[in-house]
């Protein structure tokens, strides 16, 4: 088997936009008439709020740490949900 030493690129071309319309109708049909994205970012909210509520002290600190850091957003009054 020869080698072909040129340096030509051969561009694929594939048009997905069929095949991203087909997947978007799919998870919408999947999260059905009832779904209420407003509610699912409330219900998000909250556990993140029950979730960072009640530390205690070391806790609070590897906390806010972490919120120093950047790995955590800020959670408290000027929030985006507040």
């Amino acid at each position: 088997m020869s080698q072909d030493s040129s340096n030509a690129h051969v561009v694929v071309e594939i048009d997905l936009t069929l095949e991203e319309a087909r997947r978007r109708a799919a998870v919408m049909e999947a999260l059905g008439d009832d779904w209420d994205p407003i509610a699912v970012m409330r219900g998000e909210e909250e556990a993140y709020d029950l979730l960072y509520s009640g530390l205690d002290e070391r806790q609070q600190e590897i906390y806010d740490m972490l919120v120093a850091a950047g790995v955590l957003p800020y959670r408290g009054a000027g929030h985006a949900a507040d």
